[in-house]
């Protein structure tokens, strides 16, 4: 499923664009543009490489291994007001 172009205005008033992807997550925010036209063009443009472009890597090299330490994902838990009503053991 494709992505979503969505055009909004900035805090500058000035006028950007974001791709969006279906599950809502922004992949990708442009720059400044004077106006819709110029921001139209730009979406274009971007639509036309992006399916070709290759990937060029400008990050620095990575350093010597380092341990990380395991993090457990955070346990989500239903608010329950009424001790009663828990699931859960006492």
């Amino acid at each position: 499923m494709a992505g979503t172009f969505e055009l909004f205005a900035d805090e500058d008033s000035r006028i950007r664009f974001r791709l969006v992807a279906p599950d809502g997550t922004v992949l990708a925010v442009s720059g400044q543009y004077r106006d819709k036209d110029q921001a139209a063009a730009a979406i274009k443009d971007v639509r036309e490489c992006a399916g070709t472009g290759l990937i060029r890597d400008l990050a620095p090299a990575p350093g010597p291994a380092k341990a990380r330490a395991s993090r457990r994902p955070h346990q989500v838990r239903p608010f329950m007001p009424n001790k009663e009503k828990s699931l859960g053991a006492a």
